[in-house]
């Protein structure tokens, strides 16, 4: 009975402990408590390691037209964060950012994603629903939106609690290297699985949506772009799950939360095109 009472002692501790650090991470502009249990430091390191790891493993884009546009694209998305976090209060989130922008040479794999500390990958896959700059400031967008939001973290703190009994990283790292890679991988979406960042849940999605407009119409790209680009990639989707089954929004359900928020996100178009 003692032995009970402790560890029912203990898991409320525990419990306790969480949601005091989710009400100390605030996602930014959505205002929504976020679960942040893993040091950023551990994370950027572990992400650079990863990246690294990836590039070696792919090969890169020789066209140099396409890489300059990724990078470019990618800067001026990264640039809208960082002004972002700043005017919010958030510099030390910002400054954390080395952002590098790569474009892996894949036609088969339309996937894109930034890893902790602004390692990202585009695949040529991706490129073809995309079309032109815009195009691609959506999936950016929204990929550094995921970033800026730590939602990474918070799909690695909810994997370290249900997977690896809420171990710390450091821990996981060095005595179960192999499924603390993975949970990672898992975590930032790493790897070549057709679609954006499948294993973020469609609450993150639905946020990467949102902040993911006003990044890109702070950077001078036109929001109202985010429509048929989702809608491009629906229709290439073929048969998809139910909206309950999938990570991602139901393709009509994204449109229409994009058609919502695209009032927010245009006042900062309309005043980067005044610049």
């Amino acid at each position: 009975m003692r032995k009970k009472l402790e560890h029912w002692v203990r898991r409320c501790a525990v419990l306790s402990l969480l949601f005091f650090l989710a009400a100390c991470s605030q996602v930014p502009i959505t205002g929504r408590g976020s679960l942040q249990l893993v040091p950023n430091s551990q994370l950027v390191s572990y992400g650079v390691q990863q990246y690294d790891q990836t590039l070696k493993e792919s090969k890169l884009s020789t066209d140099e037209a396409k890489t300059a546009m990724v990078r470019n694209v990618g800067m001026r998305i990264a640039r809208s964060a960082e002004e972002f976090l700043r005017q919010s209060g958030n510099a030390e989130q910002a400054e954390g950012f080395k952002w590098e922008f790569n474009l892996i040479e894949d036609d088969k794999t339309a996937n894109a994603w930034v890893l902790p500390g602004g390692k990202a990958a585009v695949y040529t896959g991706i490129l073809k629903y995309t079309q032109d700059e815009t195009g691609l400031a959506v999936v950016l967008g929204h990929e550094v939106a995921h970033a800026m939001a730590n939602h990474g973290n918070e799909r690695m703190s909810q994997g370290l609690l249900a997977q690896l009994g809420g171990v710390a990283l450091a821990v996981a790292v060095s005595e179960r290297p192999a499924q603390t890679q993975q949970l990672f991988m898992t975590a930032y979406g790493v790897g070549s699985s057709v679609g954006l960042l499948l294993p973020y849940s469609r609450l993150h999605e639905r946020e990467a949506d949102r902040i993911g407009l006003v990044l890109m119409a702070m950077a001078g790209y036109d929001p109202r772009a985010a429509v048929p680009f989702w809608q491009r990639m629906n229709q290439a989707g073929g048969e998809r799950p139910p909206e309950l089954l999938s990570t991602h929004p139901a393709p009509d359900t994204r449109v229409a939360e994009i058609e919502k928020n695209l009032p927010e996100a245009l006042p900062y178009y309309e005043k980067a095109r005044a610049k």
